[in-house]
Protein backbone atom coordinates (compact mmCIF):
# COMPACT_ATOMS: atom_id res chain seq x y z
CA UNK A 1 0.00 0.00 0.00
CA UNK A 2 1.35 3.24 -0.86
CA UNK A 3 2.42 5.44 2.36
CA UNK A 4 -0.28 8.23 1.40
CA UNK A 5 -2.96 5.38 1.51
CA UNK A 6 -1.86 4.24 4.44
CA UNK A 7 -1.78 7.65 6.10
CA UNK A 8 -5.64 8.09 4.84
CA UNK A 9 -6.76 4.53 5.37
CA UNK A 10 -8.95 5.61 9.13
CA UNK A 11 -10.70 8.85 6.76
CA UNK A 12 -11.56 6.31 4.21
CA UNK A 13 -12.70 3.85 6.29
CA UNK A 14 -14.97 6.65 8.25
CA UNK A 15 -16.09 8.39 5.68
CA UNK A 16 -17.18 4.83 3.73
CA UNK A 17 -18.72 4.15 6.95
CA UNK A 18 -21.00 7.51 6.67
CA UNK A 19 -22.07 6.93 3.05
CA UNK A 20 -23.57 3.15 3.89
CA UNK A 21 -24.83 3.68 7.79
CA UNK A 22 -28.36 3.01 6.06
CA UNK A 23 -30.27 -0.15 6.21
CA UNK A 24 -29.23 -1.89 2.66
CA UNK A 25 -26.97 0.75 1.79
CA UNK A 26 -23.71 -1.71 1.94
CA UNK A 27 -25.45 -3.97 -0.80
CA UNK A 28 -26.69 -1.44 -2.85
CA UNK A 29 -23.33 0.02 -3.45
CA UNK A 30 -21.40 -3.47 -3.83
CA UNK A 31 -23.87 -3.64 -6.46
CA UNK A 32 -23.13 -0.32 -8.23
CA UNK A 33 -18.95 -0.98 -7.33
CA UNK A 34 -19.41 -4.67 -9.40
CA UNK A 35 -18.32 -6.19 -6.04
CA UNK A 36 -20.14 -9.22 -4.18
CA UNK A 37 -22.10 -7.93 -1.17
CA UNK A 38 -19.73 -10.20 1.29
CA UNK A 39 -16.82 -8.85 0.22
CA UNK A 40 -17.73 -5.28 0.67
CA UNK A 41 -18.91 -5.85 3.94
CA UNK A 42 -15.58 -6.87 4.61
CA UNK A 43 -14.43 -3.63 3.57
CA UNK A 44 -16.86 -1.07 5.54
CA UNK A 45 -16.60 -3.44 8.73
CA UNK A 46 -12.42 -2.77 9.07
CA UNK A 47 -11.38 -6.72 7.73
CA UNK A 48 -10.57 -5.88 4.53
CA UNK A 49 -8.06 -2.58 3.33
CA UNK A 50 -8.70 -1.16 0.15
CA UNK A 51 -6.66 0.52 -2.77
CA UNK A 52 -6.80 4.57 -3.71
CA UNK A 53 -8.38 3.74 -6.58
CA UNK A 54 -11.22 1.62 -4.73
CA UNK A 55 -11.99 5.49 -3.18
CA UNK A 56 -11.72 7.35 -6.53
CA UNK A 57 -14.30 4.64 -7.63
CA UNK A 58 -16.88 5.14 -5.02
CA UNK A 59 -16.70 8.97 -5.80
CA UNK A 60 -17.02 8.55 -9.41
CA UNK A 61 -20.43 5.77 -9.22
CA UNK A 62 -21.96 8.09 -6.18
CA UNK A 63 -21.46 11.29 -7.84
CA UNK A 64 -18.97 12.32 -5.34
CA UNK A 65 -16.51 15.30 -5.92
CA UNK A 66 -13.04 13.99 -6.45
CA UNK A 67 -10.94 13.93 -2.78
CA UNK A 68 -14.12 14.01 -0.63
CA UNK A 69 -13.01 10.96 0.76
CA UNK A 70 -9.84 12.63 1.73
CA UNK A 71 -11.46 14.54 4.35
CA UNK A 72 -13.43 13.83 7.66
CA UNK A 73 -16.97 14.62 7.14
CA UNK A 74 -20.44 14.28 9.27
CA UNK A 75 -23.54 12.93 8.10
CA UNK A 76 -25.22 16.45 7.16
CA UNK A 77 -22.09 16.86 4.72
CA UNK A 78 -23.11 13.98 2.22
CA UNK A 79 -24.02 15.13 -1.24
CA UNK A 80 -27.83 15.05 -1.80
CA UNK A 81 -26.57 13.39 -5.25
CA UNK A 82 -24.28 10.89 -3.83
CA UNK A 83 -27.19 9.71 -1.22
CA UNK A 84 -30.33 9.52 -4.22
CA UNK A 85 -27.67 7.42 -6.37
CA UNK A 86 -27.27 5.14 -3.19
CA UNK A 87 -30.58 5.12 -2.53
CA UNK A 88 -31.63 4.38 -5.77
CA UNK A 89 -28.69 2.33 -6.84
CA UNK A 90 -28.66 4.00 -9.91
CA UNK A 91 -24.29 4.85 -10.50
CA UNK A 92 -22.90 7.56 -11.94
CA UNK A 93 -20.62 6.18 -14.10
CA UNK A 94 -19.06 2.18 -14.36
CA UNK A 95 -15.92 0.70 -12.15
CA UNK A 96 -14.03 -1.64 -13.52
CA UNK A 97 -10.80 -1.34 -11.67
CA UNK A 98 -9.95 -3.29 -7.80
CA UNK A 99 -9.90 -2.53 -4.30
CA UNK A 100 -6.50 -4.48 -3.91
CA UNK A 101 -3.89 -2.31 -1.80
CA UNK A 102 -1.03 -1.27 -3.76
CA UNK A 103 2.01 -2.67 -3.00
CA UNK A 104 4.98 -0.99 -1.95
CA UNK A 105 7.37 -0.09 -4.26
CA UNK A 106 10.68 -2.03 -3.95
CA UNK A 107 13.87 0.42 -1.99
CA UNK A 108 17.00 0.78 -3.44
CA UNK A 109 20.37 0.34 -1.73
CA UNK A 110 22.58 3.24 -2.32
CA UNK A 111 25.90 1.77 -4.29
CA UNK A 112 29.04 3.09 -3.99
CA UNK A 113 30.04 6.47 -6.10
CA UNK A 114 32.41 6.53 -8.22
CA UNK A 115 36.30 7.89 -7.06
CA UNK A 116 34.84 7.62 -3.21
CA UNK A 117 36.58 4.66 -1.20
CA UNK A 118 34.38 2.32 0.63
CA UNK A 119 33.55 3.43 4.20
CA UNK A 120 34.98 7.20 3.39
CA UNK A 121 31.95 9.46 4.60
CA UNK A 122 30.51 11.67 1.91
CA UNK A 123 29.79 14.51 4.45
CA UNK A 124 29.02 15.60 7.89
CA UNK A 125 25.65 13.82 8.81
CA UNK A 126 23.90 13.38 11.68
CA UNK A 127 26.09 11.85 14.56
CA UNK A 128 25.36 8.40 15.36
CA UNK A 129 23.83 9.26 18.88
CA UNK A 130 21.36 11.60 16.82
CA UNK A 131 20.56 9.13 14.44
CA UNK A 132 20.08 6.65 17.53
CA UNK A 133 17.33 9.11 18.90
CA UNK A 134 15.63 9.30 15.90
CA UNK A 135 15.42 5.85 15.36
CA UNK A 136 14.40 5.30 18.51
CA UNK A 137 11.20 8.03 18.39
CA UNK A 138 10.34 6.47 14.93
CA UNK A 139 9.66 3.14 16.48
CA UNK A 140 7.87 4.53 19.05
CA UNK A 141 5.46 6.67 16.87
CA UNK A 142 5.04 3.35 14.83
CA UNK A 143 4.47 1.70 17.50
CA UNK A 144 1.46 4.18 19.01
CA UNK A 145 0.27 4.35 15.76
CA UNK A 146 -0.19 0.76 15.51
CA UNK A 147 -2.32 0.67 18.30
CA UNK A 148 -4.33 3.71 17.38
CA UNK A 149 -4.50 1.84 14.18
CA UNK A 150 -6.21 -1.13 16.34
CA UNK A 151 -8.40 0.86 18.42
CA UNK A 152 -9.76 2.16 14.45
CA UNK A 153 -10.47 -1.49 13.51
CA UNK A 154 -12.32 -2.37 16.80
CA UNK A 155 -14.78 0.72 16.33
CA UNK A 156 -15.42 -0.61 12.68
CA UNK A 157 -15.46 -4.42 13.61
CA UNK A 158 -18.78 -3.78 15.83
CA UNK A 159 -20.30 -6.80 17.27
CA UNK A 160 -23.96 -5.18 16.14
CA UNK A 161 -24.19 -3.97 12.70
CA UNK A 162 -25.21 -0.36 13.39
CA UNK A 163 -27.67 -0.33 10.43
CA UNK A 164 -29.14 -3.17 11.43
CA UNK A 165 -29.51 -1.93 15.20
CA UNK A 166 -31.27 1.32 14.07
CA UNK A 167 -33.85 -0.86 12.22
CA UNK A 168 -34.79 -2.72 15.07
CA UNK A 169 -35.07 0.77 17.64
CA UNK A 170 -36.53 2.14 15.08
CA UNK A 171 -39.20 -0.88 15.08
CA UNK A 172 -39.59 -0.64 19.16
CA UNK A 173 -40.25 3.53 18.65
CA UNK A 174 -42.71 2.89 16.07
CA UNK A 175 -44.78 0.42 18.30
CA UNK A 176 -44.30 3.07 21.36
CA UNK A 177 -47.14 4.95 22.70
CA UNK A 178 -46.40 8.80 20.84
CA UNK A 179 -46.78 10.34 24.00
CA UNK A 180 -44.57 8.24 25.88
CA UNK A 181 -41.70 9.64 27.57
CA UNK A 182 -39.55 6.40 26.64
CA UNK A 183 -39.92 7.10 23.10
CA UNK A 184 -38.55 10.73 22.70
CA UNK A 185 -35.58 9.17 25.03
CA UNK A 186 -34.76 6.26 22.52
CA UNK A 187 -34.89 8.57 19.53
CA UNK A 188 -32.02 10.65 21.29
CA UNK A 189 -29.60 8.43 23.03
CA UNK A 190 -29.75 6.75 19.60
CA UNK A 191 -28.60 10.03 17.86
CA UNK A 192 -26.43 10.10 20.44
CA UNK A 193 -24.60 6.96 20.15
CA UNK A 194 -24.45 7.47 16.25
CA UNK A 195 -22.83 10.95 16.55
CA UNK A 196 -20.32 10.40 19.64
CA UNK A 197 -19.34 7.32 17.52
CA UNK A 198 -18.38 9.31 14.67
CA UNK A 199 -16.99 12.08 15.87
CA UNK A 200 -14.32 9.49 17.75
CA UNK A 201 -13.51 7.82 14.78
CA UNK A 202 -13.03 11.38 13.03
CA UNK A 203 -10.49 11.94 16.32
CA UNK A 204 -9.01 8.53 15.74
CA UNK A 205 -8.58 8.89 12.36
CA UNK A 206 -6.77 12.81 12.66
CA UNK A 207 -4.44 11.08 15.70
CA UNK A 208 -3.36 8.36 13.36
CA UNK A 209 -2.51 10.75 10.40
CA UNK A 210 -0.75 12.47 13.25
CA UNK A 211 1.60 10.15 14.24
CA UNK A 212 2.21 8.64 10.69
CA UNK A 213 2.56 12.41 9.24
CA UNK A 214 6.42 12.04 6.84
CA UNK A 215 9.54 13.86 7.53
CA UNK A 216 8.63 14.52 11.06
CA UNK A 217 10.19 12.14 13.22
CA UNK A 218 9.74 14.54 16.33
CA UNK A 219 7.02 15.63 18.14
Amino acid sequence: MEDSGATLMPVWRANLALLTREVGAVTRLARMMTFSESYMKLIVSGRRDFSAEFVRGVEAVTGLPEGWMDEIHGAGDVPRQAREAIAEEAPHARFRGTAHPVRKAPVLRAEPIFGHRPGARLDSGPQPGAAKRTAGTRKIRELAAQDVRKLERHLSMLPVDPGALRARIEDVIAQADPGERARADLVGRLEQIEKHRELLLRHIASLYALLTRPGDDEL
